[in-house]
């Protein structure tokens, strides 16, 4: 009986308590346990998975490239205008498969209006520099997700001392920035922080 405490325990959980639980794991940098409550809320709840894009951050640091990948082209089918899943799932393809790949296979996005998604997404599709985000980075939020999406791309490309200044700027600016400034912490604190 003592045993089945915790499975009983999981299974009394509600969804919002799941999902919940997965951005709490996620922030304390529990990553597979995250992804474990992010899994059992989809198992109760399909319908709910194209909505579920922290799920595929968390599969990201499993190194679960594939899965990261289907998760962001899901994804697409409910929020096709933002640009943070194209570059999550150009992220994933690029591990999974390659730059040049992940390049081929960009999501498209037309209509993220927030400063400066669309030159991320130019800079993702090899069409902007990195300098020509900038540019257009002119608020705090702004420059956060500048240096964390330019730092991550660099990573995902191999380029690990262009990645690590961009992505150390994206954790010290990370403070009021939500979800992704935790994801932004938490990568930092995974892969750079200790080296």
């Amino acid at each position: 009986m003592l045993l089945l405490l915790p499975l009983l325990a999981t299974l009394a959980q509600s969804p919002a308590e799941l999902l919940r639980t997965g951005v709490d794991h996620f922030e304390a940098g529990k990553i597979e346990e995250s992804v474990k409550d992010f899994d059992r809320l989809v198992a109760l709840r399909p319908a709910v998975k194209p909505e579920l894009w922290q799920r595929g951050i968390a599969l990201y640091y499993t190194g679960r490239y594939q899965e990261c990948r289907d998760q962001f082209a899901l994804h697409q089918t409910v929020n096709e205008d933002d640009v943070e899943n194209a570059a999550w799932h150009y992220l994933c393809t690029a591990k999974a498969e390659s730059p040049a790949k992940a390049r081929e296979q960009l999501l498209p996005v037309d209509e993220d209006f927030r400063a400066p998604m669309l030159k991320l997404h130019a800079f993702y599709a090899g069409r902007a520099t990195q300098e020509e985000v900038l540019k257009e980075a002119l608020s705090h939020s702004a420059r956060f997700f500048a240096y964390l999406y330019i730092g991550l791309y660099w990573e995902a490309n191999g380029d690990l001392a262009k990645a690590k200044g961009w992505l150390k700027k994206a954790s010290d600016a990370s403070e009021g920035q939500d979800y992704m400034g935790t994801v932004a912490r938490v990568h930092w604190n995974r892969l750079y922080a200790k080296k």
